[in-house]
């Protein structure tokens, strides 16, 4: 996601139309379709989501990185075949969970 872009393309848009009002509210929903107050304030919202979902991008690429290192994977993968192997060869020993 690439807010700035976003922002450098509506700013002169939100510039040329003065004041409006925030998109949802009674004031916008009571303007007229065409009225450049209602697609400026249509466009500030579309610039606002950009930077929320660059943002989240953001975040989740280091929440990505402190998981990744937070184990040895290989090492739990290799626990997990190992102790499903064991359970296979003795079936016996497996908990019941009902």
């Amino acid at each position: 996601m690439a807010w700035w872009t976003v922002h450098e393309f509506v700013t002169p848009w939100l510039a040329g139309a003065g004041s409006f009002p925030m998109v949802g509210t009674p004031a916008w929903c009571a303007l007229d379709g065409t009225d450049p107050a209602k697609w400026a304030a249509a466009l500030d919202a579309a610039q606002h989501w950009a930077l929320r979902l660059e943002y989240f991008q953001e975040e989740l690429g280091e929440v990505s990185k402190a998981v990744a290192g937070a184990a040895d994977w290989q090492q739990v993968a290799a626990e997990v075949q190992q102790r499903a192997g064991f359970y296979a060869a003795k079936p016996w020993l497996q908990r019941r969970t009902s």
